[in-house]
Protein backbone atom coordinates (compact mmCIF):
# COMPACT_ATOMS: atom_id res chain seq x y z
CA UNK A 1 0.00 0.00 0.00
CA UNK A 2 0.87 3.60 -1.10
CA UNK A 3 2.41 6.01 2.06
CA UNK A 4 0.29 9.48 2.50
CA UNK A 5 2.75 12.12 1.31
CA UNK A 6 0.01 15.39 1.40
CA UNK A 7 -3.23 16.34 2.88
CA UNK A 8 -4.53 19.71 2.18
CA UNK A 9 -8.12 21.66 1.72
CA UNK A 10 -9.61 22.86 -0.69
CA UNK A 11 -12.87 24.73 -1.23
CA UNK A 12 -15.63 26.31 -2.83
CA UNK A 13 -18.31 28.90 -2.86
CA UNK A 14 -21.62 27.12 -2.30
CA UNK A 15 -23.86 29.71 -2.61
CA UNK A 16 -24.94 30.96 0.85
CA UNK A 17 -22.33 28.79 2.11
CA UNK A 18 -18.98 27.27 1.23
CA UNK A 19 -18.31 23.43 0.38
CA UNK A 20 -15.34 22.13 1.94
CA UNK A 21 -12.95 19.19 0.91
CA UNK A 22 -10.08 17.13 2.43
CA UNK A 23 -7.53 16.21 -0.63
CA UNK A 24 -5.39 13.43 0.57
CA UNK A 25 -2.69 12.10 -1.84
CA UNK A 26 -0.55 9.09 -1.93
CA UNK A 27 2.83 8.49 -2.68
CA UNK A 28 1.58 6.15 -5.91
CA UNK A 29 -0.65 9.38 -7.07
CA UNK A 30 -3.94 8.16 -5.64
CA UNK A 31 -5.77 10.47 -4.25
CA UNK A 32 -8.63 10.17 -1.73
CA UNK A 33 -11.11 12.54 -0.82
CA UNK A 34 -13.69 13.72 2.00
CA UNK A 35 -15.93 16.18 2.84
CA UNK A 36 -16.35 18.57 5.83
CA UNK A 37 -18.49 21.25 6.90
CA UNK A 38 -17.35 24.41 8.95
CA UNK A 39 -20.48 26.92 7.82
CA UNK A 40 -22.52 26.33 10.65
CA UNK A 41 -21.64 25.56 13.97
CA UNK A 42 -18.27 24.23 13.60
CA UNK A 43 -15.52 26.97 12.79
CA UNK A 44 -11.69 25.97 11.86
CA UNK A 45 -11.78 22.83 11.15
CA UNK A 46 -9.76 23.26 7.86
CA UNK A 47 -6.85 24.75 10.18
CA UNK A 48 -7.11 21.87 12.26
CA UNK A 49 -6.14 19.03 9.51
CA UNK A 50 -4.06 21.34 8.28
CA UNK A 51 -2.90 21.08 12.01
CA UNK A 52 -3.01 17.61 11.87
CA UNK A 53 -1.50 16.24 8.65
CA UNK A 54 1.99 16.27 9.87
CA UNK A 55 1.10 13.83 11.90
CA UNK A 56 0.14 11.48 9.00
CA UNK A 57 2.43 12.02 6.52
CA UNK A 58 4.24 9.16 5.96
CA UNK A 59 1.84 6.60 6.81
CA UNK A 60 0.67 3.47 5.08
CA UNK A 61 -2.66 4.54 3.77
CA UNK A 62 -4.30 1.56 4.51
CA UNK A 63 -3.89 1.99 8.46
CA UNK A 64 -6.73 3.47 9.40
CA UNK A 65 -7.32 2.33 13.16
CA UNK A 66 -3.52 3.13 13.50
CA UNK A 67 -3.86 6.88 12.13
CA UNK A 68 -7.60 7.03 14.04
CA UNK A 69 -5.56 6.33 16.85
CA UNK A 70 -2.68 8.07 16.64
CA UNK A 71 -4.66 11.61 15.94
CA UNK A 72 -6.97 10.93 19.24
CA UNK A 73 -3.74 10.32 21.06
CA UNK A 74 -2.18 13.77 19.66
CA UNK A 75 -5.46 15.67 20.75
CA UNK A 76 -6.60 13.71 24.13
CA UNK A 77 -6.17 17.05 25.91
CA UNK A 78 -9.01 18.83 23.82
CA UNK A 79 -10.41 15.66 22.33
CA UNK A 80 -14.11 16.09 20.62
CA UNK A 81 -15.79 19.20 18.75
CA UNK A 82 -13.92 20.60 16.08
CA UNK A 83 -10.95 18.48 16.80
CA UNK A 84 -12.86 15.19 15.77
CA UNK A 85 -14.18 16.54 13.09
CA UNK A 86 -11.30 16.93 11.31
CA UNK A 87 -9.79 13.65 12.82
CA UNK A 88 -13.16 12.31 10.64
CA UNK A 89 -12.73 14.19 7.71
CA UNK A 90 -9.16 12.18 7.60
CA UNK A 91 -10.34 9.41 8.25
CA UNK A 92 -12.76 9.34 5.47
CA UNK A 93 -10.12 10.73 2.65
CA UNK A 94 -7.77 7.85 3.52
CA UNK A 95 -11.19 5.48 3.18
CA UNK A 96 -11.71 6.94 -0.46
CA UNK A 97 -7.82 6.90 -1.03
CA UNK A 98 -7.36 3.09 0.00
CA UNK A 99 -10.40 1.82 -1.69
CA UNK A 100 -9.14 3.38 -5.02
CA UNK A 101 -6.14 1.62 -4.59
CA UNK A 102 -7.84 -1.52 -3.77
CA UNK A 103 -9.81 -0.72 -6.56
CA UNK A 104 -13.21 -1.27 -4.58
CA UNK A 105 -16.45 0.76 -3.50
CA UNK A 106 -16.05 2.07 -0.18
CA UNK A 107 -18.51 0.18 1.62
CA UNK A 108 -16.34 -3.16 0.42
CA UNK A 109 -14.06 -1.64 3.26
CA UNK A 110 -16.68 -1.29 5.94
CA UNK A 111 -17.81 -5.10 5.42
CA UNK A 112 -19.11 -4.75 2.23
CA UNK A 113 -23.22 -3.98 1.25
CA UNK A 114 -25.84 -5.57 2.26
CA UNK A 115 -28.83 -4.06 -0.31
CA UNK A 116 -28.53 -2.56 -3.36
CA UNK A 117 -30.57 0.69 -3.13
CA UNK A 118 -31.58 2.75 -0.34
CA UNK A 119 -35.27 4.52 0.58
CA UNK A 120 -33.95 8.13 1.22
CA UNK A 121 -36.17 11.08 2.20
CA UNK A 122 -36.26 14.54 1.06
CA UNK A 123 -34.94 16.88 3.66
CA UNK A 124 -35.31 19.87 4.60
CA UNK A 125 -38.13 20.15 2.32
CA UNK A 126 -39.55 23.11 2.27
CA UNK A 127 -37.04 24.85 4.85
CA UNK A 128 -34.72 25.12 2.17
CA UNK A 129 -37.06 27.24 -0.11
CA UNK A 130 -38.48 29.33 2.97
CA UNK A 131 -35.17 30.23 4.26
CA UNK A 132 -33.20 30.06 1.02
CA UNK A 133 -35.13 31.07 -1.37
CA UNK A 134 -32.93 32.68 -3.81
CA UNK A 135 -31.05 29.81 -4.27
CA UNK A 136 -33.42 26.83 -3.94
CA UNK A 137 -36.33 27.61 -6.55
CA UNK A 138 -39.28 28.01 -6.41
CA UNK A 139 -38.90 29.79 -3.02
CA UNK A 140 -42.34 28.97 -0.63
CA UNK A 141 -43.62 32.09 1.01
CA UNK A 142 -46.70 30.64 2.05
CA UNK A 143 -48.87 27.64 2.67
CA UNK A 144 -49.88 27.49 -0.79
CA UNK A 145 -45.93 26.91 -1.58
CA UNK A 146 -45.89 24.46 1.45
CA UNK A 147 -49.00 22.20 -0.31
CA UNK A 148 -47.40 22.84 -3.82
CA UNK A 149 -44.40 21.20 -2.42
CA UNK A 150 -45.87 18.46 -0.64
CA UNK A 151 -47.15 17.46 -4.68
CA UNK A 152 -43.71 17.94 -5.94
CA UNK A 153 -41.90 15.61 -3.24
CA UNK A 154 -44.93 12.69 -4.32
CA UNK A 155 -44.88 13.57 -8.31
CA UNK A 156 -41.15 12.79 -8.53
CA UNK A 157 -41.64 9.82 -6.21
CA UNK A 158 -40.18 10.41 -2.67
CA UNK A 159 -41.50 8.45 -0.39
CA UNK A 160 -41.24 10.54 2.21
CA UNK A 161 -40.13 14.55 3.14
CA UNK A 162 -38.62 15.76 6.34
CA UNK A 163 -39.20 19.04 7.56
CA UNK A 164 -38.46 22.01 10.42
CA UNK A 165 -40.30 24.09 12.04
CA UNK A 166 -42.47 26.75 10.46
CA UNK A 167 -45.58 29.39 11.37
CA UNK A 168 -47.11 31.67 9.50
CA UNK A 169 -48.05 35.21 10.32
CA UNK A 170 -51.47 37.21 9.71
CA UNK A 171 -50.18 37.70 6.02
CA UNK A 172 -49.54 34.07 5.44
CA UNK A 173 -46.05 34.45 5.23
CA UNK A 174 -43.54 31.57 6.55
CA UNK A 175 -41.59 32.47 9.66
CA UNK A 176 -39.14 30.35 11.03
CA UNK A 177 -37.99 29.24 13.92
CA UNK A 178 -34.50 28.29 15.13
CA UNK A 179 -34.25 29.51 19.13
CA UNK A 180 -31.97 26.66 19.48
CA UNK A 181 -29.46 27.84 17.22
CA UNK A 182 -30.14 31.64 18.70
CA UNK A 183 -32.51 32.31 15.64
CA UNK A 184 -34.21 34.11 17.60
CA UNK A 185 -32.32 34.97 20.70
CA UNK A 186 -34.76 33.06 23.29
CA UNK A 187 -32.85 31.15 25.94
CA UNK A 188 -35.38 29.65 27.48
CA UNK A 189 -36.54 28.07 24.47
CA UNK A 190 -40.46 27.38 25.37
CA UNK A 191 -42.80 26.56 23.12
CA UNK A 192 -45.43 29.32 22.58
CA UNK A 193 -48.81 28.81 20.92
CA UNK A 194 -47.39 30.44 17.54
CA UNK A 195 -45.21 27.80 17.73
CA UNK A 196 -47.46 25.01 18.24
CA UNK A 197 -50.29 26.05 16.29
CA UNK A 198 -48.31 26.93 13.74
CA UNK A 199 -46.35 23.44 13.49
CA UNK A 200 -49.69 21.78 12.82
CA UNK A 201 -50.43 24.50 9.94
CA UNK A 202 -47.32 23.47 8.50
CA UNK A 203 -47.61 20.05 8.66
CA UNK A 204 -51.39 19.84 7.62
CA UNK A 205 -50.53 21.77 4.21
CA UNK A 206 -47.99 19.21 3.34
CA UNK A 207 -50.02 16.35 3.92
CA UNK A 208 -53.09 18.00 1.79
CA UNK A 209 -50.45 18.18 -0.77
CA UNK A 210 -48.24 14.99 -0.20
CA UNK A 211 -50.91 12.97 0.80
CA UNK A 212 -51.81 9.90 2.65
CA UNK A 213 -49.01 7.65 1.01
CA UNK A 214 -45.59 10.07 1.94
CA UNK A 215 -44.10 10.03 5.41
CA UNK A 216 -43.85 12.96 6.85
CA UNK A 217 -40.67 13.59 9.51
CA UNK A 218 -40.39 16.42 11.89
CA UNK A 219 -37.15 18.26 13.14
CA UNK A 220 -37.19 19.93 16.40
CA UNK A 221 -33.45 20.32 16.51
CA UNK A 222 -32.46 21.66 19.79
CA UNK A 223 -35.35 24.57 19.61
CA UNK A 224 -37.56 23.52 23.15
CA UNK A 225 -37.00 22.48 26.42
CA UNK A 226 -38.47 18.83 27.25
CA UNK A 227 -41.69 20.75 28.75
CA UNK A 228 -42.25 21.96 25.19
CA UNK A 229 -41.61 19.00 23.36
CA UNK A 230 -43.82 17.24 25.16
CA UNK A 231 -46.73 19.81 24.86
CA UNK A 232 -45.66 19.69 20.94
CA UNK A 233 -46.12 16.08 20.94
CA UNK A 234 -49.55 15.74 22.70
CA UNK A 235 -50.70 18.28 19.56
CA UNK A 236 -49.40 16.19 17.32
CA UNK A 237 -50.71 12.40 18.90
CA UNK A 238 -53.22 12.12 15.97
CA UNK A 239 -50.94 13.23 13.23
CA UNK A 240 -48.81 10.64 11.68
CA UNK A 241 -45.46 11.30 11.65
CA UNK A 242 -42.51 8.50 10.43
CA UNK A 243 -40.61 10.28 13.35
CA UNK A 244 -40.08 13.21 15.68
CA UNK A 245 -36.32 14.05 15.84
CA UNK A 246 -34.71 16.07 18.76
CA UNK A 247 -31.77 16.93 20.32
CA UNK A 248 -30.82 17.35 23.32
CA UNK A 249 -27.55 16.60 25.87
CA UNK A 250 -29.58 14.61 28.74
CA UNK A 251 -30.04 10.91 27.79
CA UNK A 252 -32.25 10.92 30.77
CA UNK A 253 -34.18 13.71 29.79
CA UNK A 254 -34.58 12.59 26.24
CA UNK A 255 -35.76 8.97 27.88
CA UNK A 256 -38.54 10.12 29.64
CA UNK A 257 -39.56 12.04 26.36
CA UNK A 258 -39.77 9.07 24.60
CA UNK A 259 -41.33 7.57 27.52
CA UNK A 260 -44.13 9.61 26.73
CA UNK A 261 -44.28 10.02 22.96
CA UNK A 262 -46.79 8.05 20.67
CA UNK A 263 -44.44 9.33 17.91
CA UNK A 264 -40.78 7.44 17.35
CA UNK A 265 -38.05 9.67 18.53
CA UNK A 266 -34.96 9.96 16.71
CA UNK A 267 -31.87 11.89 17.71
CA UNK A 268 -28.06 12.42 18.29
CA UNK A 269 -27.17 13.97 14.58
CA UNK A 270 -24.41 15.84 16.86
CA UNK A 271 -22.80 13.39 19.00
CA UNK A 272 -19.22 12.22 18.25
CA UNK A 273 -17.91 9.15 18.72
CA UNK A 274 -18.78 5.95 20.61
CA UNK A 275 -18.72 6.97 24.08
CA UNK A 276 -20.76 9.71 23.72
CA UNK A 277 -23.53 7.15 22.26
CA UNK A 278 -23.26 4.75 24.41
CA UNK A 279 -25.16 6.89 27.36
CA UNK A 280 -28.22 7.18 25.28
CA UNK A 281 -28.27 3.66 24.16
CA UNK A 282 -27.99 2.47 27.60
CA UNK A 283 -30.99 4.95 28.62
CA UNK A 284 -33.15 3.73 25.38
CA UNK A 285 -33.58 7.10 24.88
CA UNK A 286 -34.66 7.26 21.04
CA UNK A 287 -35.82 4.70 18.82
CA UNK A 288 -33.40 5.80 16.08
CA UNK A 289 -29.73 7.08 16.12
CA UNK A 290 -28.87 9.81 13.66
CA UNK A 291 -24.89 9.42 12.90
CA UNK A 292 -23.30 11.77 10.88
CA UNK A 293 -20.66 10.07 9.16
CA UNK A 294 -18.90 12.88 8.00
CA UNK A 295 -17.91 14.49 11.55
CA UNK A 296 -17.62 10.87 12.97
CA UNK A 297 -15.69 8.97 10.20
CA UNK A 298 -17.30 5.70 8.35
CA UNK A 299 -15.19 3.62 10.05
CA UNK A 300 -16.06 5.12 13.34
CA UNK A 301 -19.45 5.44 12.71
CA UNK A 302 -20.12 1.72 11.47
CA UNK A 303 -18.73 1.06 15.22
CA UNK A 304 -21.82 3.09 16.43
CA UNK A 305 -23.83 1.48 14.43
CA UNK A 306 -22.44 -2.07 15.59
CA UNK A 307 -23.56 -0.76 19.33
CA UNK A 308 -27.14 0.43 18.18
CA UNK A 309 -27.73 -2.83 16.80
CA UNK A 310 -26.45 -4.50 20.17
CA UNK A 311 -29.40 -2.54 21.59
CA UNK A 312 -31.91 -3.62 18.87
CA UNK A 313 -31.68 0.18 17.67
CA UNK A 314 -31.86 1.26 14.13
CA UNK A 315 -29.35 3.98 12.69
CA UNK A 316 -30.02 6.34 10.14
CA UNK A 317 -27.48 8.83 9.25
CA UNK A 318 -27.34 12.59 9.34
CA UNK A 319 -26.13 14.63 6.23
CA UNK A 320 -27.42 18.01 4.61
CA UNK A 321 -23.60 18.78 2.93
CA UNK A 322 -22.92 18.07 -0.56
CA UNK A 323 -22.87 15.23 -3.27
CA UNK A 324 -19.66 13.99 -1.90
CA UNK A 325 -21.22 14.10 1.53
CA UNK A 326 -24.06 11.83 0.74
CA UNK A 327 -22.32 9.29 -1.14
CA UNK A 328 -20.14 9.05 2.33
CA UNK A 329 -23.31 8.38 4.20
CA UNK A 330 -24.60 6.09 1.05
CA UNK A 331 -21.54 3.96 1.89
CA UNK A 332 -22.29 3.72 5.32
CA UNK A 333 -25.62 3.06 5.01
CA UNK A 334 -25.56 0.34 2.69
CA UNK A 335 -23.15 -1.89 4.98
CA UNK A 336 -25.38 -1.38 8.15
CA UNK A 337 -28.08 -4.07 8.70
CA UNK A 338 -29.89 -1.78 11.41
CA UNK A 339 -31.00 1.06 8.72
CA UNK A 340 -33.93 2.79 9.32
CA UNK A 341 -33.69 5.50 6.12
CA UNK A 342 -31.26 7.90 4.64
CA UNK A 343 -31.17 11.79 4.29
CA UNK A 344 -30.68 13.59 1.45
CA UNK A 345 -31.24 17.27 0.16
CA UNK A 346 -32.75 16.93 -3.14
CA UNK A 347 -33.11 20.58 -3.43
CA UNK A 348 -29.38 21.95 -4.40
CA UNK A 349 -27.85 24.85 -5.35
CA UNK A 350 -27.71 26.06 -9.78
CA UNK A 351 -24.13 24.69 -9.98
CA UNK A 352 -23.82 21.34 -7.75
CA UNK A 353 -23.57 19.35 -11.26
CA UNK A 354 -20.31 20.68 -12.54
CA UNK A 355 -18.70 20.53 -8.57
CA UNK A 356 -19.04 17.19 -8.62
CA UNK A 357 -18.00 14.06 -10.54
CA UNK A 358 -21.20 12.32 -10.03
CA UNK A 359 -24.67 13.44 -8.44
CA UNK A 360 -26.83 10.74 -6.40
CA UNK A 361 -29.12 8.43 -8.54
CA UNK A 362 -32.29 8.32 -7.68
CA UNK A 363 -34.88 5.78 -8.73
CA UNK A 364 -38.59 6.09 -7.39
CA UNK A 365 -37.88 7.42 -3.93
CA UNK A 366 -34.77 5.31 -3.62
CA UNK A 367 -31.08 5.44 -3.97
CA UNK A 368 -29.07 3.07 -6.19
CA UNK A 369 -25.55 2.31 -4.42
CA UNK A 370 -23.01 2.94 -7.21
CA UNK A 371 -20.07 0.61 -7.74
CA UNK A 372 -17.75 2.80 -8.80
CA UNK A 373 -14.12 2.90 -6.66
CA UNK A 374 -13.83 4.98 -3.73
CA UNK A 375 -16.94 7.33 -2.58
CA UNK A 376 -17.88 7.42 -6.19
CA UNK A 377 -17.79 11.04 -6.41
CA UNK A 378 -15.57 13.29 -5.81
CA UNK A 379 -14.75 17.16 -6.85
CA UNK A 380 -13.96 18.25 -10.07
CA UNK A 381 -10.87 20.45 -8.60
CA UNK A 382 -10.50 21.91 -11.90
CA UNK A 383 -14.02 23.84 -11.80
CA UNK A 384 -13.97 24.36 -8.29
CA UNK A 385 -10.84 26.63 -8.11
CA UNK A 386 -12.60 29.07 -10.49
CA UNK A 387 -15.27 29.57 -7.78
CA UNK A 388 -12.65 30.75 -4.53
CA UNK A 389 -14.94 30.48 -1.44
CA UNK A 390 -16.55 33.29 0.35
CA UNK A 391 -14.86 35.55 3.35
CA UNK A 392 -15.32 33.03 6.31
CA UNK A 393 -15.91 36.09 8.59
CA UNK A 394 -19.69 36.46 8.56
CA UNK A 395 -20.12 32.59 7.53
CA UNK A 396 -21.23 32.41 11.51
CA UNK A 397 -24.53 34.54 11.25
CA UNK A 398 -25.78 32.45 8.18
CA UNK A 399 -28.27 30.87 10.89
CA UNK A 400 -28.88 33.98 12.67
CA UNK A 401 -30.06 35.90 9.66
CA UNK A 402 -32.15 33.14 7.83
CA UNK A 403 -33.21 30.58 9.89
CA UNK A 404 -30.77 27.62 9.04
CA UNK A 405 -31.43 24.55 10.21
Amino acid sequence: MPKITAIEIVSCDAGWRNYHFCKLTCGDGTIGWSEFDEAFGAPGVGTIITRLATRVIGYDVSNLEMVYSLLWAATRPAAGGVVALAIAAIENAQLDAKAKVLGVPCYDLLGGKVRDSLRVYWSHCGTWRISRGEFYKPAVTDLKGVEALGREVRDKGYTALKTNLYSFDADGKAKGWGAGFGSPFYPELNAEHEQVHGLRTHLEAFRAGAGPDVDILLDLNFNFRPEGIKRILRELEDFPLLWVEYDINSADALADIRRDSRHAIASCETLLGLRQFLPFFQARAMDVAIVDVIWNGAWQAIKIAAAADAFEMNVAPHNFYGHLSTMMSVHFAAAVPNLRIVEMDVDRIENDHLIFSHAPEVVNGRLIIPNRPGWGTEPNEDYIRTIPPKSTADLMNVGARKHVF
